[in-house]
């Protein structure tokens, strides 16, 4: 039964790039394999949906063929489009206007042309040829957290991660060091295979990837006894993330080619880094301003005082004039946090709590009942 990409990852077939992102990497990181409730055929299976779906060219494909045409195009599509013919004596019987509109004047060609345009795109027609299938790396996600200070100062963070690097001692290749490859004995070093397969429309020959050599048209004379032939073995690898200033709670970085390694030498993967902002109860983040509150007393509210402030890059002092009520709020220009994605700083907003004195000594309350 095909497989239904869209089901897969939770979302509608109208769903936006960002939607589709959002679901892959969710569901990535709650079936990882690394993980203890990990399942790796789910992870496989989201992952598979996710290539699709991400690429422009393979959803559109996707939505018109489905699944059958995936399978057909990643095999190689069909050759030998035998017994063709046959079938025009059926056509003739049709007034086609594909094309040229010119009806039965252009008899069969016409439809020759549109079957012609549909079998080009999925891969049908013509010698398949020989390729090498080097896989690529499954991605890696995992979650970091960092302090508020680290988020306004920026920071690096050190992770360890148990996944698939390429083999040390093949560099990949899955050949045992001395040894070499050979022709393939099963495609005879063409890398693929074909069968022939008989249908109402005449004789097609199929043409698949080699299940032997996988495509490549050689075979290992003698398998890497390190890794078995498969180019990767399973190994701990510390990795230094450097985490920009100015960073959002729940935002993503992207690590070109350190997830796991690909198969025979394939392309790696790549790493996703889920940010994690610890709170902090000194300070409130408002994108790029920072909020804080500030505690003053009756005096210092009524004539007025210098004070000392805490902001993200140290203490600074902060003018109270005379008078100031309780709730007003004061800003300190460039205090905030770094923007992002352009030069400067956010502000910060110093919002003023005047307050009220307990256990008040007899000198204080007579000072109060004067001022009453």
């Amino acid at each position: 039964m095909p497989k239904d990409y869209y089901n897969i990852l939770g979302v509608s077939k109208d769903a936006t790039d960002d939607e589709i992102k959002k679901a892959y990497r969710k569901l990535a990181h709650q079936h990882h394999p690394d993980k203890t409730e990990g399942n790796e055929a789910k992870f496989k299976e989201v992952n598979e949906a996710y290539q699709v779906l991400s690429d422009k060219e393979k959803r559109s494909q996707y939505d018109q063929y489905g699944q059958t045409f995936e399978q057909a195009q990643s095999q190689g599509g069909f050759s030998g489009f035998e017994g063709f013919r046959d079938f025009s004596s059926f056509a003739e019987g049709f007034d086609f206007n594909f094309r040229s509109g010119r009806g039965r004047e252009q008899g069969f060609s016409g439809f020759e042309d549109i079957f012609g345009d549909i079998f080009s795109q999925a891969g049908f027609g013509g010698r398949g040829r020989r390729r090498t299938r080097r896989y690529r790396g499954e991605d890696i996600q995992v979650d970091v957290e960092i302090t508020f200070s680290e988020m306004a100062q920026g920071s690096e963070k050190e992770v360890e991660l148990y996944k698939r690097v390429k083999c040390s001692k093949c560099h990949g290749e899955g050949v045992e060091p001395g040894s070499k490859k050979i022709e393939c004995p099963k495609c005879h070093g063409e890398g693929e295979v074909r069968t022939a397969r008989r249908t109402i429309l005449g004789t097609f020959q199929q043409v698949s990837v080699c299940p032997e050599c996988q495509g490549e048209g050689k075979i290992p004379e003698k398998k890497c006894a390190k890794c078995g032939g498969d180019g990767r073995t399973r190994e701990y690898e510390k990795i230094k993330i450097k985490i920009p200033a100015g960073i959002k709670d729940g935002q993503t970085i992207r690590l070109e080619n350190l997830g796991e390694a690909g198969e025979k030498g394939g392309e790696a993967g790549d790493l996703y880094v889920n940010i994690h902002i610890l709170p902090d109860e000194r300070f409130e983040r408002d994108g790029d301003d920072i909020r804080s509150v500030v505690e003053i007393s009756f005096s210092q509210a009524a004539l007025g005082d210098k004070i000392t402030v805490e902001t993200i890059d140290g203490e600074v002092k902060l003018k109270i004039p005379a008078g100031t009520q309780s709730g007003e709020v004061f800003r300190l220009k460039s205090h905030g946090v770094k923007h992002l994605s352009r030069f400067g700083h956010g502000d910060q907003y110093v919002r003023i709590q005047v307050v009220t004195p307990k256990n008040l000594s007899r000198e204080e309350k007579e000072i109060f009942e004067r001022l009453k």
